[in-house]
């Protein structure tokens, strides 16, 4: 534990919002502050599936009665997915009975740490503060857009401020301006980082080096780790960004021993697939959308059928235990689309090689994210020229 910290606080709570991404960076900062085995979860839940996809924005206290009201009026499954992913053996975060818990247990037990990450975490966070404010040392990850003044510390990546350089400001018509977060520069209490926080540390990769050294570590080397994503607002890219990684792989082949490939949540076919089997709940809406990404599903497609007969390419289909942090583990370098924060941070994290797919075609606060890793040298874009075999190439 950091002597700053020691016989200060000693004990710690981490509220998530049921996402990984999100609680992936509570985790990370708890077992750096050495509260690996001492810190409890909680979670803020929102209703999922069907029209509750639409309600994100909604604030959760306003999304739950919303979705009560509508429960009672409409068939259940139109609002639901039958899955409940999990949450269902973890505490819901209720600000009332945290506080007080921290209020009681302070003399024995010194200051509540509290570390929240997401947007519908920041509610039950700040009122845990508000309702013990002398027991109570606040964090709150990603930035919470307003009130800052009611977090101890707020950690959030720099690109979040991109909407305040002059760059951005031109992008924005002068009558929107208002709308646009943050309004003023990062105060005292705001700590800035180049990507995401994550758990992908030196003992949680030396773990996950053990655990699946029988499958990663026979495996010729050097190995190349390609981690495919997909297109989100901000990097709004198609087919022709995969086909291109296509030709670009098969011209690094042969500096490769081996190749691994995994896909995450938002590779078009596999989301088709998922919506596909689900038609039978899905609302109204999720069929549209579904509709409206069919001329994406391809990109799992294109890469099975390109490397699925290479001896030198393994494609993790979904299924089993995630190889994820053994690929951080056991790869030599990497490849990534450039759609996801965590997924790059935590692979610059090993200080590896790290090629980026599709950064150019970024737009706003991405763009400003991708440009920040390059200059800092821990990325850099993918262009099928590399020698994967010569580490400091």
């Amino acid at each position: 534990m950091p002597e700053i910290l020691d016989g200060a606080i000693r004990r710690a709570v981490v509220i998530g919002n049921g996402f990984a991404g999100a609680e992936n960076q509570c985790i990370g900062l708890v077992r750096a502050l050495g509260f690996s085995n001492r810190h409890t979860i909680y979670r803020v839940t929102r209703p999922r599936g069907g029209i509750n996809r639409w309600l994100q924005w909604l604030p959760v206290s306003i999304h739950k009665k919303l979705e009560s009201v509508v429960r009672m009026t409409c068939d259940k499954s139109s609002l639901r997915t039958p899955h409940t992913i999990g949450l269902s053996n973890v505490l819901e975060a209720d600000a009332l009975h945290l506080a007080t818990m921290a209020r009681k247990t302070f003399h024995k037990d010194g200051p509540l740490l509290v570390v929240a990450s997401g947007r519908g975490t920041i509610s039950v966070a700040s009122s845990i503060k508000r309702l013990a404010p002398e027991n109570v040392f606040l964090v709150q990850i990603q930035h919470p857009r307003f009130h800052l003044n009611r977090f101890d510390l707020v950690i959030t990546p720099r690109h979040d401020y991109y909407p305040l350089t002059p760059h951005a400001q031109q992008q924005i018509p002068w009558f929107l301006r208002r709308w646009v977060t943050p309004w003023e520069p990062p105060g005292r209490n705001v700590v800035l980082t180049v990507g995401a926080l994550h758990q992908a540390d030196c003992a949680a990769l030396r773990v996950a080096a053990s655990a699946w050294h029988k499958e990663l570590g026979i495996l010729p080397k050097p190995l190349l780790v390609v981690n495919v994503g997909g297109p989100t607002g901000n990097c709004p890219y198609g087919v022709d960004l995969v086909k291109k990684l296509v030709v670009m792989l098969q011209s690094v082949m042969w500096s490769c021993g081996s190749i691994r490939i995994s896909f995450s949540r938002r590779t078009p076919d596999k989301f088709w697939l998922q919506t596909m089997s689900s038609l039978l709940v899905v609302h109204l809406f999720d069929l549209v959308l579904a509709m409206a990404c069919i001329n994406d599903v391809a990109w799992g497609k294109i890469l099975v059928k390109e490397f699925s007969t290479n001896p030198k390419v393994q494609i993790w289909d979904g299924e089993g235990p995630n190889p994820h942090m053994g690929h951080l583990a056991w790869a030599d370098a990497f490849v990534i689309t450039a759609d996801s924060v965590s997924m790059l941070s935590e692979a610059c994290s090993t200080g590896k090689p790290v090629y980026v797919v599709g950064a150019e075609l970024c737009t706003w606060k991405f763009a400003d994210f991708q440009n920040s890793l390059q200059k800092h040298g821990v990325a850099r874009p993918f262009t099928g020229k590399e020698n994967v075999s010569c580490h400091l190439c």
